[in-house]
């Protein structure tokens, strides 16, 4: 497979409560490439978002869940999610300003 580029690491943000309340320790969290390491999160994050330096990132595969339509069972997809801690000195994300 071809090598994964900085900006198709991070898909989304996740928006949650338990997510918003980690902000206050500049803990973020987004949905990522199921194939991105920990270094690519890094420097993914470090990239686009200009004056942030990570500190840590602790990622977890997520299964997808089982829906039911009618009598047809199936899952959802797989997911990977990454929080990323940034330091102290570190710039906030503009992407969640306001929420």
């Amino acid at each position: 497979m071809a090598a994964i580029k900085y900006y198709d690491v991070i898909l989304k943000p996740v928006v949650t409560e338990k997510s918003m309340n980690a902000m206050g320790e500049k803990k973020y969290t987004f949905l990522v490439h199921p194939e991105a390491n920990k270094a690519q999160i890094k420097e993914a994050v470090e990239k686009m978002f200009e004056g942030t330096k990570v500190k840590s990132v602790n990622t977890m595969n997520m299964d997808g869940k089982k829906k039911r339509r009618g009598m047809t069972v199936g899952k959802t997809a797989k997911t990977k999610k990454a929080i990323v801690a940034l330091t102290e000195e570190s710039k906030d994300i503009e992407i969640f300003e306001g929420l």
